[in-house]
């Protein structure tokens, strides 16, 4: 795919990862809809604010009308409560996969028909090193990366024969607030994952692995499960 004249639609785009990718499009020559809950936090020149929350079936309907020249959408919103499966609030797990699951799939269902109409172009939805690995403290956000795995790999089937190529991206931490608690030696400079993972989807990769820690993970998926996990 040729990002250079690509329309991209980027969930998240205020802070983070997001604002990486769209930074980074922004540079390569793309047009860029930057979304957030509160638009007003979009401080990127050149990028266009647009109000997007993924939970809401009408803000998402109201975003892919206003972005109908979309070619490019990027699944990247996410949160993470810390909620544990058995332990934690239920509605902090519904929360999780509501946001990583079910928007995701939102966004990709009202603007595949909007990439389509423009040719063809691409979906990149940002997974996890935790969509293959579970450990009991991140159980919410695990089960709902792990569905979301899926999700891409089932709509990948679907969306290639109308001309729209999707691409997963795993990862582990990233130095960005959502992984504020986590060691600092083991965290990714977010944007070296956002190029990694962009120049992925222009090499129509339907999965890109940014790091040690997910090369090594997605390797040994076969390895037998222990009493312990």
């Amino acid at each position: 795919m040729d990002l250079t004249s690509s329309v991209a639609v980027v969930t998240g785009a205020n802070r983070g990862l997001g604002r990486h990718f769209a930074a980074q499009l922004l540079e390569r020559g793309a047009t860029v809809y930057a979304t957030a809950r509160r638009p007003e936090s979009i401080d990127l020149p050149g990028a266009i604010p647009l109000r997007v929350d993924v939970t809401d079936p009408e803000s998402v309907t109201r975003a892919a009308k206003t972005a109908a020249n979309a070619t490019f959408l990027i699944n990247n919103a996410g949160i993470s409560t810390g909620a544990r499966l058995i332990g934690g609030d239920l509605d902090d797990i519904r929360r999780e996969m509501d946001t990583h699951f079910f928007g995701s799939l939102r966004m990709t269902r009202a603007f595949a028909p909007v990439i389509e109409a423009n040719g063809g172009g691409a979906v990149l939805n940002v997974l996890s090193v935790l969509a293959w690995a579970h450990p009991a403290s991140f159980g919410a956000y695990c089960a709902a990366k792990a569905a979301s795995w899926s999700m891409t790999d089932s709509v990948r089937e679907e969306l290639g024969p109308r001309g729209i190529q999707v691409s997963a991206l795993h990862v582990g931490y990233l130095d960005t607030e959502l992984a504020a608690a986590a060691p600092a030696d083991q965290k990714s400079d977010p944007a070296v994952v956002a190029a990694a993972a962009l120049d992925g989807v222009a090499a129509g990769a339907p999965e890109i692995l940014a790091d040690q820690l997910s090369l090594t993970v997605r390797k040994n998926l076969g390895t037998p499960l222990t009493a312990n996990g």
